[in-house]
């Protein structure tokens, strides 16, 4: 059986940029949720700190990550989100 593949972390985003990334969650987020082999996906603006995004997500295998990864580069939230910094942690790999 394949393994799960879980990232876990946060992006930060430039003040400016924050309602941006705002705009364009949702669609990202239900996009993703649609996606085959998502299991579990959660971006949330970080209380207190309105520039850090903590996010989570956990797919059934690495073919549906590397899905999923294609899918964000070549979507409007992956040209929104460039340049953001991102701190990750992948398990499962």
């Amino acid at each position: 059986m394949a393994d799960k593949i879980v990232l876990s972390g946060f992006i930060a985003v430039a003040h400016a940029e924050v309602e941006v990334v705002l705009k364009h969650l949702p669609e990202h987020v239900a996009l993703t949720l649609a996606e085959p082999g998502c299991l579990v996906f959660e971006v949330r603006q970080r209380a207190g700190t309105p520039t850090i995004f903590d996010v989570y997500e956990e797919f059934q295998d690495a073919e549906a990550f590397a899905g999923h990864q294609a899918r964000v580069k070549a979507s409007s939230w992956g040209a929104v989100t460039k340049d953001v910094e991102r701190t990750y942690t992948v398990t499962g790999t």
